[in-house]
């Protein structure tokens, strides 16, 4: 394993950084750019867009032939975390969740109708998307088994009824895919249905508020009451949802942590420039053992969430499922982000928790960085399992699970 990036791959990361040091971050200090739920408005977002599709930064994770860049994983995982560096960064690229998870899954699986209808404007940015998977209690979450909403066949056309809740990205987006029961079955009992918002027999109930700061078209509980899927918008085949998820889930969750490790570098970099410059009793904050440990600290964290990052994003490429990889990603990046906020916060004293710096904005986003594609539980057991099953070979050098 050479993570090494190619000439290619470190001229792309170089140019993000520059774009990102350019363009984006400036748009940080105006507050009226964190205006209807503490994201950028849509309409500056797409002078920011055409900018980075003119640069040739656009989409890295689509196919070229659909106005993208046909990166590998690895160099998304560089990519990335350059973008990750501001809070508008991701979006600037077409590389955001939910979109980027959803085009991933499209690209990879969609039929050649598919990909024209639902994927191709997505990568254009001319709409955004949302994946529906999980649901109120009794209902599904990080157990898609427990899945109650129901796809019944009529005709050449699938009628759904049921709940949904925490949908990201609702509330802006166009085109939706859905996974819902067709059958009792406990491994194929689940499929993925693609439908356009304006298509009768769906609503959104309300927006549901959080913490925030929040994705355009925040989070929204849905009720499906009839709405019809025609049998060219099932994506796979009936019975393959659940495989749907986990082609789309693994690659997804480890996209989080790459533009994860890109904020938490952002706050170290906040908080190291406060230190160098703010003195108390005679002797620069910088120079305080103290501060020195709590920045050391942060450092080693994320240097260690960059392997695992780029281990896993290795091992997708290599048509690996990287079960185990990605949940040690997941599990340690989300804990790496928000203790660099809260040591920058730390460190800034007043100033980190007022809005002159985004690192109060920042705090807010990493809570949910434990809950996102899987609570840090659940990938815990994930990996007690695979250890319990495996015993010493849970550490080998080599093999996986093929997808």
């Amino acid at each position: 394993m050479d993570f090494t990036l190619s000439p290619e791959h470190e001229a792309i990361r170089l140019r993000t950084r520059e774009f990102i040091e350019q363009h984006v971050l400036p748009l940080e200090k105006d507050p009226a750019n964190f205006a209807d739920h503490e994201n950028i408005p849509l309409d500056r977002l797409a002078v920011l867009q055409a900018k980075a599709k003119a640069a040739g930064l656009w989409a890295p994770q689509s196919p070229k032939e659909f106005g993208g860049m046909a990166l590998p994983m690895v160099a998304w995982a560089a990519m990335y975390e350059e973008a990750g560096r501001s809070v508008f960064g991701a979006l600037a690229f077409n590389c955001s969740a939910p979109d980027d998870g959803n085009m991933n899954l499209l690209a990879k699986v969609g039929t050649s109708y598919q990909k024209e209808k639902w994927l191709r404007p997505i990568v254009d940015g001319k709409v955004k998307s949302s994946f529906a998977m999980t649901e109120p209690a009794p209902g599904g979450g990080s157990d898609p088994s427990m899945i109650r909403t129901r796809a019944e066949k009529r005709g050449n056309k699938w009628v759904i009824t049921g709940k949904k809740w925490f949908i990201t990205g609702a509330g802006e987006a166009a085109h939706f895919i859905l996974v819902a029961k067709t059958s009792d079955d406990p491994r194929n009992g689940l499929t993925a249905f693609l439908f356009h918002k304006d298509q009768p027999g769906w609503n959104i109930d309300r927006r549901i508020e959080i913490m925030g700061p929040e994705e355009h078209g925040g989070h929204c509980e849905l009720t499906f009451d009839g709405l019809e899927v025609a049998d060219e918008d099932v994506l796979m085949k009936p019975g393959d949802g659940l495989r749907a998820t986990q082609i789309r889930l693994g690659p997804a969750r480890l996209t989080h942590c790459m533009r994860w490790l890109g904020l938490s570098k952002r706050c170290m970099e906040i908080a190291q420039a406060y230190v160098n410059e703010r003195t108390g009793f005679g002797i620069r904050l910088a120079d305080r053992e103290s501060v020195q440990m709590k920045l050391g600290e942060v450092a080693h964290q994320i240097a260690i969430g960059r392997l695992l990052t780029m281990h896993a994003a290795w091992k997708l490429d290599q048509g690996d499922r990287a079960r185990k990889e990605v949940s040690m990603a997941k599990l340690h990046v989300a804990d790496t982000l928000h203790n660099a906020a809260d040591v920058a916060i730390q460190l800034n004293g007043a100033r980190g928790y007022s809005k002159d710096t985004i690192l109060e904005w920042v705090y807010r986003a990493a809570r949910a960085a434990r809950l996102v594609d899987g609570a840090s539980e659940v990938h815990k057991m994930v990996l007690a399992r695979f250890m319990r099953e495996e015993g010493r070979e849970f550490w080998n050098w080599s093999g996986g699970n093929k997808v």
